[in-house]
């Protein structure tokens, strides 16, 4: 019988390579749960900035408050704290869309979208070649990493491999996007 929502608990791990839709899913799962989505991009970066890290010590910190918590839906990698992370959650959900995909989304994020779900507050989203590199050069294995990972978990586990997946699992679920 397949993973559904419900098995995954009250403290669920979203990850998956960039721009391949955690904030979004994370805000839509966390909505249908009453609480507050956890995007770790937002602990990782300072507010009001074009995406410039929080020092390491203060983004650990930040990380292990919001584990702390009884109930929360977290997107984002940061392998840093992975282990905590994974300690803590009830369950994973894996978006392994392409990197064509994730290249996609990132370019019509940073060309379009100002408020997007997961942003910085008052953040510019902008075309970075640094990231371009990022989304082109590491997906591959990242995306080998994150799978590996996922097999280590113990805690029940959802893998979603393309938008269509993606798509049908939060018809499923009951999932909707905000307004």
């Amino acid at each position: 019988m397949p993973v559904t929502l419900g098995d995954l608990g009250p403290r669920i791990c979203i990850l998956g390579p960039s721009n391949s839709g955690k904030s979004t899913l994370a805000d839509m799962i966390a909505r249908s749960r009453g609480h507050a989505p956890i995007h770790l991009d937002q602990l990782y970066h300072l507010p009001n900035t074009d995406w410039r890290p929080r020092p390491v010590e203060e983004f650990v910190t930040l990380h292990d408050a919001a584990i702390a918590d009884e109930r929360w839906v977290m997107d984002g990698n940061y392998s840093r704290c992975m282990q905590q992370r994974f300690a803590r959650s009830t369950g994973v959900i894996l978006l392994d869309v392409s990197t064509v995909i994730s290249l996609v989304r990132y370019l019509r994020r940073s060309w379009g979208k100002r408020d997007r779900i997961g942003g910085l507050d008052a953040g510019a989203d902008s075309v970075k070649w640094d990231m371009i590199r990022h989304i082109v050069g590491a997906g591959r294995e990242n995306r080998r990493r994150y799978r590996s990972m996922l097999a280590g978990v113990s805690t029940p586990t959802i893998e979603l491999t393309s938008l269509r997946q993606i798509t049908r699992f939060c018809q499923q679920q009951g999932l909707s996007r905000g307004t």
